[in-house]
């Protein structure tokens, strides 16, 4: 795609924030990055915030998040006095789906795992991202075999723009090392062997040897481990 291949050549010696700037300027007003507040978004809401780059930073409040996530957030608030944009599901959508299949319905199968994230995610970053031309996330290739073929820039057909993931080959000792040298505020889940932290119901911590991505929908044996943010097709 000729805009990528453009986007890649005029950003390849620069580092995280001149490439934010950069995007920024190009794409003023229609440049967005949404955050869950894991140790990767975290890194990026600092570069943002710190380096005053002009970026919508967004966030998902599923209805369901652990304690601890409500607290990264009010911390993260407070550190860098920005504003979180905060995208709520729609409430007559979790209304309808409680009412029919109650509360814990995606312990069931895989496909109400997923009407459930379509629901509390997938809908609302949709809204989040109406108008949006530049997508940036917090996803690194080492998360789960479904992300290995990631790149910095990618076309996301579900979504009709273009993803910047510039963490993509970050290893996960520098992304800890990053936190702690720059005293980034980070969810205290992750010293409790939490790797990837979604909703409360969903995530558990991950047990030594187990692969990081386990702690998401344990239950599931045969399933992408995805919610349909960024998975292709949105499965």
């Amino acid at each position: 795609m000729e805009v990528i291949e453009k986007l890649v050549r005029e950003t390849r010696d620069m580092k995280i924030g001149k490439t934010l700037r950069y995007l920024a300027e190009n794409h003023l007003g229609k440049i967005l990055f949404s955050t869950s507040f894991g140790l990767e978004d975290q890194i990026i809401t600092d570069i943002i915030f710190t380096e005053d780059i002009p970026i919508k930073v967004v966030t998902l409040d599923t209805g369901r998040l652990f304690e601890e996530t409500y607290k990264t957030h009010s911390r993260t608030l407070a550190k860098y006095g920005k504003k979180i944009h905060v995208f709520h599901p729609d409430q007559e959508a979790v209304e309808n789906l409680l009412t029919k299949k109650g509360p814990y319905s995606f312990y069931e199968s895989v496909e109400n795992r997923k009407e459930c994230c379509n629901i509390r995610k997938v809908m609302p970053i949709r809204r989040a991202l109406e108008g949006t031309e530049i997508w940036i996330t917090g996803i690194r290739s080492g998360q789960s075999a479904d992300r290995q073929n990631l790149a910095y820039f990618e076309y996301d057909s579900n979504y009709g723009l273009i993803k910047y993931n510039p963490l993509v080959d970050w290893p996960l000792e520098k992304v800890q090392q990053y936190v702690r040298e720059n005293h980034v505020p980070y969810n205290v889940l992750h010293d409790r062997g939490f790797h990837s932290i979604g909703c409360s119901p969903c995530t558990r911590a991950v047990q030594d040897g187990e692969d990081i991505r386990t702690g998401r929908w344990w239950w599931e044996d045969n399933s992408s481990k995805e919610c349909g943010l960024h998975s292709k097709g949105n499965e």
